[in-house]
């Protein structure tokens, strides 16, 4: 008579091996990403993105495949979900960084300017997301204008001199000393619009400079022009949001929001225009959102 086997007592079978990875799954997985690159291009408006997107949400040996995949490009995947897609932004290794000097290169800019352009980036962010809750709630959409950023830095420059006045620190620093005390003079001096034979804003002005700055973050996918009110107006994406809350703990950006400088969302407020007067030599060199 044979012994009955209670359930119990039977040996676990072995844990089912994972599924090898294909190259057909390669392939999807690199396609994603290439997806990500696109910027501009919408989920809702892509039937192969938005069915990738759902296998990484499905699939997690896919979407760890797919992470693997942008690691290896040097990109940081910042979210994967329907209404930023796969978001990823650049390491500072990875081919796909953008470098402030090829950045102005490529707006025409000279390269003295590299700082004034990395300080729109910076303020133009900062006006986009003040607040905290703003950066956490993903239904939030920023507003920004040409005129507004230039008011709002102009602003900023007045609050580090005043500062700079009050702790009795030289109130023109070098052109060579870090942090946002030595930009203040440096954006002040520059006109804000200047005048060209043909009416036409000078790329070399304040508000030219901003334009170059946001025109480039729309190219990018991270701002939408709605229209040309106030030198130009935007809103923000849902990548610019995640790219924002990525450089947000950046001692630049938090220096900046301390000043307590009320934002200008409109351009219309009332700040006023420094005056203009010579430009100062210029500091090489920017940060956010470029690698230097």
């Amino acid at each position: 008579m044979s012994e009955h086997v209670e359930w119990s007592d039977a040996e676990p079978s072995a844990p089912s091996a994972p599924a090898a990875v294909t190259p057909a799954d390669a392939a999807d997985a690199a396609r994603l990403v290439a997806f990500g690159l696109q910027p501009k291009l919408q989920p809702a408006r892509d039937q192969e993105y938005a069915e990738l997107l759902r296998r990484y949400r499905d699939d997690p040996a896919f979407a760890r495949l797919a992470d693997a995949v942008a690691a290896g490009l040097g990109l940081v995947v910042l979210e994967v979900s329907p209404r930023a897609g796969m978001a990823v932004t650049a390491a500072e290794d990875s081919v796909f960084a953008v470098r402030m000097g090829d950045y102005a290169r490529r707006t025409a800019a000279d390269s003295g300017d590299r700082f004034l352009h990395g300080l729109a980036h910076l303020a133009a962010a900062a006006l986009a997301f003040p607040r905290p809750e703003d950066l956490a709630d993903d239904t939030y959409i920023g507003r920004v204008t040409v005129n507004g950023v230039d008011a709002f830095v102009r602003q900023a420059c007045r609050r580090l001199e005043e500062r700079a006045e009050e702790l009795g620190e030289n109130t023109d620093p070098a052109t060579g000393a870090p942090g946002l005390e030595a930009a203040w003079r440096i954006w002040a001096r520059r006109s804000a619009t200047g005048a060209t034979k043909d009416a036409r804003r000078p790329a070399a002005s304040t508000t030219g400079i901003v334009a170059k700055a946001l025109a480039f973050l729309t190219d990018s996918g991270f701002l939408q022009r709605t229209g040309d009110d106030s030198g130009g107006t935007y809103r923000t994406t849902a990548r610019y949001q995640l790219q924002v809350r990525d450089m947000a703990g950046s001692a630049a950006m938090a220096e900046l929001l301390e000043l307590g400088v009320v934002p200008v969302t409109d351009g219309t407020a009332s700040l006023l225009p420094a005056e203009d007067t010579e430009d100062l030599e210029l500091v090489a060199d920017a940060g956010l959102p470029f690698h230097s």
